[in-house]
Parts: structure tokens; sequence; C-alpha cells
């Protein structure tokens, strides 16, 4: 029996397994936006406002990792 020879780059896996992070971190973002803002709606504005800065820091950590993942090779 021949062993199967796999080819590429590490490079692939590694930033499939990095965007669990930012996935995670995005639901947990607008899920506590969401929850908070079921609880106390006069908030709401303060809320989504401060969920879509943290949205966007978190995006911002994920297309690092992309880029770093194409630098890498």
């Amino acid at each position: 029996m021949v062993p199967m020879l796999i080819g590429g780059s590490l490079n692939t896996l590694g930033y499939g397994l990095a965007t669990l992070g930012p996935a995670l971190g995005v639901a947990w973002i607008f899920a506590s936006a969401i929850n908070g803002t079921a609880r106390q709606p006069e908030a709401h504005s303060t809320l989504r406002s401060l969920a879509f800065i943290g949205f966007a820091v978190v995006e911002a950590l994920a297309l690092f990792g992309f880029v770093l993942a194409f630098i890498a090779k």
C-alpha cells in the first residue's frame, strides 16, 4: 500500500482554525447587544454603537489573520 501524499501548506488549515475566534466573538458581541436591549430598551442606541465598534475590532483581527496567512507562505 502506498501512503497518500499530502501537498499544500498548513497556512490554510491554520487560518481555518483561526476563523473560529472571530466568528465566536461576533456572535457573542451581537448576542450581548440583543440581550442588553431586551433587558433595557432605552439603552438601545448606546448598545448598538458599542456593538458595531466591537464588531469592527473583531473583524479587523480576522482580516489581519487572513493577510498573515498569505504573507507566511
